[in-house]
Formats: structure tokens, sequence, C-alpha cells
């Protein structure tokens, strides 16, 4: 399905620079000055940019890069919670300069942010007759909360520049290239999102001691690649023009005139377009060249030594949609996927981007093997993967509780519904001694038991339990043998969230405990206590006498308790209501499944209660309560 273009939305895309190498940067600030790299296993998994000027690099083994810079500081950075917490309160940041609330988080380090809103707002506070002296306004309510800026000029780097910009931009000046009053609303548009993103960017620097990346457009695929042009530290607007053919057509000579969007994507290679993973992008490569596309070797897993980029495909015989369809529309494949490729690399994305959420869709934790053969193993792996997933769910789902019930301090705000367990098994050996790539995951799902969600109990029983009541089983489903297979990652996660119920009416599901001591309140007064009691005596025509009444209650007075003459049920004990009270239609007594009016308990469809039908009325009601249904009619006649 082809997509028309919608330019009316200003996206901007934060990327944090070296962001595992800063959170230990922003913990010791001595490190920023000196040659970093964090390290997990035997490889380095980023470093900061000292440590990249003098030749380190990602995915190096930790022997040759001591060798590359011997005073390389390393740290290790196997524990995720730092860089998690780290994450979360710079995208709360973010989200306190948003309206809407679309901010959308990808991995650890990258944020979207739809400030279409703020935009359009400031969009009509516009003086035409004084642009370069205008002021941005981050609050509706308060137009003296914002900054002035120059509505004459983009903020940072643009896409495309030309020489004279480029002398421009390393002064870290605005360019001047807007006219005001051209009927350009794109550019307009565009100029107060970039002016925006460099105000954010500047204080999360300065507030939070974090540099980012920033792309500015007006769809997600596009600001997160023309962001990539200026880093670190740097900003880039793609300027319009953005028309690109809606029908698949290829017009003369591969390109529409004047696009930039069309000439920007045309540089990329197929491989670094946004949505258009390995295996697909490795289908429309092999395609173009006719043969399958070499790989490289080392530990870049899944790299390819041949460049086919965006322009080659865009421009190949053939190619559109239908052929997309064909070549990637395989079993298991989204529905339509050739239109969504194809509107990708001619950068037409129309994804929104998502609402802040309180709870994650999904949590799941992986780990890669060189060599996983044997049960021993697998074992020790899964307690490991186990109690990192337990943790993470305590912090990401966890939140503080004062409630006088709440035992523990916490309270869960949601509870994911399913456990899932995959794992990528290696091809056996071929003829030649080789091994085929494989990058296939196998996995088994099911319900996740409701033990771990007890936070009496520790991380670690809660985990042991978890792997020999689930994970176990699972994993002899997915491999019934004994032996014979080798692992090369297994990833362990819940999912299929449901919100609890929460104090500010945010959560969609209940709070089962809380019901049932909310219903014992509700209930206390109405509680029958069954028990033996004497009977009461049987009064003479004598003591039953008004005089007789009055001695009894001179002589009962020294009580709190009134006297009660009344006769009562034998069984109800002393918590017997008032004759005249009982079984009126003005009260309703509560029942296990109907509290009160409020919901705090619902009835349930499938309970099967035994009925009875009045003799008297013909009214329906349980066995229970017709005893005190026939008492009502007594007292009417």
């Amino acid at each position: 399905m082809i997509t028309t273009r919608n330019d009316k939305r200003i996206i901007i895309h934060f990327d944090y620079d070296c962001f595992y190498a800063s959170v230990f940067e922003n913990e010791n600030p001595a490190l920023k000055s000196m040659p970093l790299a964090v390290q997990q296993k035997n490889i380095i998994v980023t470093c900061n940019y000292e440590a990249r000027r003098r030749g380190l690099g990602k995915l190096q083994l930790i022997s040759e890069a001591k060798k590359i810079c011997p005073d390389v500081v390393i740290v290790l950075g196997e524990e995720l919670g730092r860089f998690r917490d780290a994450s979360k309160s710079l995208y709360r940041y973010l989200e306190s300069f948003t309206w809407s609330g679309r901010v959308e988080r990808l991995g650890f380090d990258e944020v979207w942010l739809d400030i279409t809103d703020l935009v359009d707002y400031n969009q009509t506070l516009l003086n035409p007759n004084d642009p370069t002296n205008s002021f941005f306004q981050l609050n509706k309510n308060d137009p003296t909360d914002g900054f002035p800026y120059d509505a004459t000029s983009i903020a940072g780097h643009t896409y495309p520049s030309n020489l004279q910009q480029d002398e421009i931009l390393k002064s870290s000046t605005a360019i001047p290239i807007f006219d005001p009053g051209n009927g350009n609303g794109l550019m307009e548009r565009l100029i107060l999102g970039s002016h925006l993103a460099q105000h954010i960017r500047w204080n999360l620097e300065e507030q939070k001691g974090y540099t980012s990346t920033v792309g500015i457009s007006t769809n997600k695929i596009l600001s997160k690649l023309v962001g990539n042009l200026n880093k670190p530290k740097g900003q880039t607007t793609l300027l319009p023009p953005y028309m690109t053919p809606y029908d698949g057509s290829i017009p003369e000579h591969g390109r529409v005139l004047g696009s930039n969007v069309q000439l920007f994507m045309d540089s990329h290679d197929i491989g670094k377009v946004p949505g258009i993973g390995f295996k697909m992008s490795q289908r429309i490569r092999n395609h173009i060249l006719q043969r399958p596309a070499e790989f490289d070797v080392g530990l870049r897993y899944g790299g390819t030594k041949e460049s086919v980029t965006v322009y080659d495909v865009r421009t190949s015989p053939g190619i559109g949609p239908e052929l997309l369809e064909k070549l990637l529309g395989i079993p298991g494949a989204e529905r339509g996927i050739g239109g969504k490729v194809w509107n990708l690399i001619n950068g037409v994305d129309d994804t929104e981007v998502q609402q802040a959420k309180k709870v994650p869709s999904q949590i799941s934790i992986e780990d890669s093997y060189i060599r996983l053969d044997n049960m021993s193993q697998v074992l020790k792996e899964l307690r490991m993967l186990g109690t990192s997933l337990i943790k993470r769910m305590h912090v990401d789902l966890l939140e503080d509780d004062n409630h006088p019930d709440s035992a523990e301090g916490k309270r869960w705000l949601a509870h994911p519904k399913t456990l899932r367990l995959s794992t990528r098994p290696r091809p056996p050996l071929n003829a030649d001694g080789t091994r085929t790539r494989s990058f296939n995951r196998i996995y088994r799902s099911g319900p996740l038991p409701n033990f771990v969600f007890n936070l009496k109990e520790s991380v670690d029983a809660t985990v042991e339990k978890l792997v020999q009541v689930a994970l176990i089983p699972m994993f002899r489903r997915l491999h019934p043998q004994s032996s014979g297979w080798n692992l090369s990652l297994m990833n362990i996660g819940v999912t299929n969230m449901v919100e609890m119920a929460s104090e500010d009416g945010k959560g969609t599901g209940r709070d089962i405990g809380r019901m049932f001591k909310r219903q014992e309140e509700v209930l206390k007064e109405w509680r029958v206590e069954d028990k033996d009691v004497p009977p009461d005596p049987i009064l003479t025509e004598a003591e039953n006498t008004d005089d007789h009444r009055e001695r009894l209650f001179e002589e009962k007075g020294h009580q709190d308790e009134p006297l009660d003459v009344t006769q009562a049920e034998p069984s109800a004990g002393n918590e017997a209501m008032d004759g005249i009270l009982a079984g009126s239609e003005d009260l309703m007594v509560p029942t296990q499944n109907t509290v009160d009016e409020s919901g705090i308990w619902e009835e349930y469809e499938d309970d099967e209660e035994i009925s009875e039908s009045c003799l008297h009325c013909g009214a329906t009601m349980p066995a229970f309560a017709i005893a005190a249904h026939l008492r009502f009619h007594t007292l009417e006649e």
C-alpha cells in the first residue's frame, strides 16, 4: 500500500552521544577527559569520543583495544540498571517539554518527540513585521515561559547545505535562509522546530549533563536519519522541498527534480534504513546483485562487504511495491510489506510517535554465547537471565505505595500475563567445515506464574521457582534432545501487560487484594455469626406488662447496652437486626459479589446460584434470601 506523504507534523529525534560511556562520565566527571571504554564480556560495546579519536571502536576485543590505546580506562557494563535509570530520567525530562505527551523511546539512548502542537501554536504568534525578534512560548498559560529566537533562520545544521553555508556552520551560527511572507509554511514550521530542538538540547546538557545529536523533519524515519549527519553534539534539519512520486513510478534520471527527501534517502545503504531489517535487506541485496552478497568477517555479526544503496534499489528495473511484496512476502511476513518498504525507501513514514507510557509493553533479557551446548550451562544462564528479568520487573513495574494495607511499601503497576523463552540454535557444520550463518530464533510461551508477584519472597527464591516450574519445561519443548544442540543466544521475556487499579484511576485493572479488604470493611455491619445462644425465656402474661419492663430497665440501667426483649432468631446470635428493619426493601444487604454501587466487586456472569421464587409475589432471589423476604410479607399483613 502506497502512503501519501503527510508533512503536517514536526518530529524531533534525540540520540544521546555515547550514552553508555556518558552515564559513567556523569557519575565520575574526571572520566570525560580520558579515553573510556565500556566492556561486556571480552569486547568493547561502546567508547567515548576521546577513545574513538585514539583509534578505538565498537566491538573490538579488549586485548586489541589495550594494544591500540594502552591508557584506555575500561569499565564493566554488564549491569544495565544504571543505564536504565539514566534513560528513564532523561525520558521524563524530555517529556516535560511536550504538550501532547507524544514521546517515544527507542532503546536506552533514542527518543522521538512530536512537537507539532507547540509549533502550530507559536506559528500563530509570529509577527511578520519583526520575525528576527520572535519569542517561543513553552506554556499556553504563561506568556513569559519561553525563549527568544530568530524566525528567519534555521538553528544548527541543514541538509542540503552549500559551500557558503558550510563556512557559516563552522562558526555555529544560524543560517539566514527564510524570507517571511513567501508562503512557505513548511519551512516556517521547520525553523520553529529547529529552535525548540536547540533549546531542549542545550537545557539537556546544562541540567542533566548529557549531550545529544538531534534531527528535525516531518516524520520518524527522516528525523532519525538526518540527525546522524552531524555527530556529536549537533543538530540537522532536513530542508524542503519534500516531493516524492506517490504512484511508484520512477521519473526521468531516477529522481524527482528538487526533492531533498529523495536526494537524502538515495545515499543510504538499504540496510541502514530503519524498519528494513537484516533479512529483508539481504533479500533485496541479493535481488539487485543477482547473487548472494558477501558477508564481512569478525565480530561485526551480520555485516556485508557490498553496499546496495536506496538509489540502486529504487532505480532497479521493475522495482516497486509489487515486486518487493514478492521478494519479502514470505510466510509469516507482515501483510503489505512490499508497500511499506517502498514507502520507507522514499522517506514516507506515517507511524505516530507513541504516547508516553507508564508501563512498558514487554520486558526481555537476553545474552549471546560463543558456545552453549549442555544442560548445566543452560541452567546457569537461565538463572542469570531470570534474576535480571525479575529485578527489572521490580524496577519497571513497581511503585511506592503508602497505603496502610501495603506491607511491602510497593505495589504493582501491571501484571504481565505471558512468559516467553526464545533461543537461536547454530546450524550444524557443513561438509567443508564451514557453518551457515543463521539469525532464526525459535520460541515457546506460556502463562507467567503468579508467584513472581509475591514481594515477600527473595529474588533468588522466586527465580529458582521460575526456572524449575516454567523455564526448564519450555526449554525441553524447544530442544527435546538432551544433547546435539548449540545455542548462540537465549532470551526470556514477559509481555501482555495488564495494568492494575490505581488511585488516580489510570489503571485499567483491579487490585483484587484491596477489593477483598474493602469488601470486609463494607460488610462488617452485616456480618452474621453462626453460633449457639441460649433461647430467650418465655415471658408469662404478668412479666409481659409495661410495669414489668420498666422494672427490668431500672435493674439493667448500669449497663451500656439497652435491654432488648424482642425475641431474636435462635441462629442469629448477638448480631440479629431489629425486627422492623429486617427484610425491608429499602435496605439492600450486600452479597459476596455485589458490595456497593461503587463497583468494589463485580458480579460474575458465570456464577451459578440456587434461586427460589416467592409464593406471594413471584419475585426470584437467591435461596439464602427467601426467609428474610417472607418476613417482609409477614410484616405487611
